[in-house]
């Protein structure tokens, strides 16, 4: 018989096939006794790694409780999969042993009929809880709340307090800290378990609390939920309306999804990808070409008024052909050096580094770097320019280098915060993006100087 293991790259690669071997035998028992001393993320990663017939059959083998910790785990199309497969009252129960905020972030990706279908399996009390949740706006922070939590009443004894968390505790997402609440349910501090575990039986908890605490807004961006987890350090952050009144609470395993999103997302918009909702494995040929055709046909446009001012120089560049030698050197550096600088500006703005007010302080010293960046390149690129097309050349190279890289690292600047004026994802400021623009205003440039030094 097989025991329980720990490691999932042996549970997934070692192991499946004995696991496959005992359900052809029809042992079942023993694969469901197995896959009960699993901790759930490796069965998740297991399952994933299955064909769907066997995905489906293994499922089924697994306890309520543990289905549904590892249903939450999947993917959205593995759990697509699953909910098809299933009977009504599997579905039903799956669906209800799903946490809040799980159960939000599956409803959210699934089609709004589906999605229709599912409620109608809860109960009353829990189809209103996934209402209240799914009238949140997107990307809000509401969407990510859970109301399994723990309150206290300030006027109760450091006893009366651990009695309540033991007699209501069971289902709370955490119980490292209690939050303590008025008569209107109004958020008045939050109080430790360890705190309230060394205080005194008969201590007040009014006496425990010092008044400081850090919450977050029902509306409030995702993206700024992150960030105060970051700042704050703590498991989870209690979640208030307009009035202070406390709607649940966010804990980081929600965040770090989060983050883990908003950071593919952003890798995709660096690379002109619309951004995925689903694993890369998963996506089909269709979705992946629609996700990257859009960007790729608009910078081929783009990239024709390269060629345009090419044109326009024709006559400089028959009369001076080594000025073609230098022509890629001198566009990639003005798009290298813009894709540095825009990198640097999204990331910066997405941790909150920078804002608003440091525009014009950061656009001075981005002008001091691109200055030096350009001298720094020109010297080198003069006598490499020298030693193939002599001096004026050489001249007309470097004279264009530190022009185009000061041009192309400002334009990697600049039109970030552009794009968040304008309300755009900054990340829409792409490498792709940036380097397109950095060749049209580098060739325009470079020809530009060499037609006025070179007198043709």
């Amino acid at each position: 018989m097989l025991e329980a293991i720990g490691d999932s790259m042996i549970l997934r690669h070692l192991l499946l096939p004995d696991i496959l071997d005992l359900v052809e035998a029809g042992r079942l028992n023993d694969v469901r006794e197995f896959l009960a001393a699993q901790p759930a993320p490796e069965i998740a990663e297991l399952l994933t790694a299955l064909e769907d017939r066997e995905r489906v059959l293994l499922f089924r083998l697994l306890n309520r409780h543990l289905a549904g910790e590892v249903f939450s785990l999947l993917e959205t199309p593995a759990q697509d999969l699953l909910l098809k497969n299933m009977a009504q009252e599997e579905v039903r129960q799956v669906i209800a042993d799903l946490s809040p905020d799980d159960r939000t972030a599956l409803f959210e990706e699934l089609p709004a009929q589906v999605t229709k279908g599912l409620l109608s399996l809860l109960s009353d009390d829990e189809r209103k809880r996934a209402l209240t949740l799914l009238s949140y706006p997107d990307e809000s922070v509401g969407r990510l709340m859970t109301d399994r939590y723990v309150t206290i009443d300030p006027q109760w004894t450091a006893a009366q307090a651990l009695d309540h968390l033991r007699a209501v505790g069971t289902d709370s997402e955490t119980l490292t800290m209690t939050y303590v609440v008025d008569a209107k349910g109004r958020l008045t501090d939050e109080l430790r378990l360890r705190k309230l575990i060394l205080a005194q039986p008969d201590t007040p908890i009014s006496k425990l609390l010092d008044g400081h605490f850090a919450a977050l807004r029902s509306l409030q961006d995702r993206e700024e939920a992150v960030q105060a987890f970051q700042k704050y350090d703590l498991f989870a952050l209690p979640v208030l309306d307009a009035d202070g009144v406390l709607l649940g609470i966010v804990t980081a395993d929600d965040i770090l999804d989060v983050a883990e999103e908003e950071a593919t997302e952003d890798f995709h918009k660096l690379a002109t990808v619309s951004p995925l909702q689903m694993n890369f494995k998963e996506a089909s040929l269709g979705l992946l070409y629609r996700k990257r055709i859009g960007w790729l046909a608009g910078l081929v446009v783009m990239s024709t008024f390269t060629g345009l001012g090419i044109k326009l120089f024709e006559d400089a560049i028959s009369a001076v052909v080594a000025l073609v030698f230098f022509l890629p050197l001198l566009i990639n550096s003005s798009g290298n050096a813009g894709s540095q600088a825009a990198t640097l500006i999204v990331r910066a703005m997405a941790t909150g580094d920078i804002h608003h007010g440091d525009w014009c302080k950061l656009f001075w010293r981005e002008v001091g770097v691109s200055a030096a960046m350009g001298l720094t390149l020109a010297l080198i690129s003069f006598f490499l320019a020298w030693a193939m097309g002599g001096l004026q050349v050489a001249l007309v190279v470097s004279l264009s280098m530190f022009a185009v890289v000061l041009v192309g690292n400002l334009t990697g600047t600049i039109l970030p915060v552009i794009l968040d004026k304008l309300e755009f994802d900054p990340a829409t400021a792409s490498t792709p993006l940036i380097t397109t623009i950095a060749d049209v205003l580098g060739v325009l440039i470079y020809l530009s100087i060499a037609t006025l030094i070179l007198q043709i």
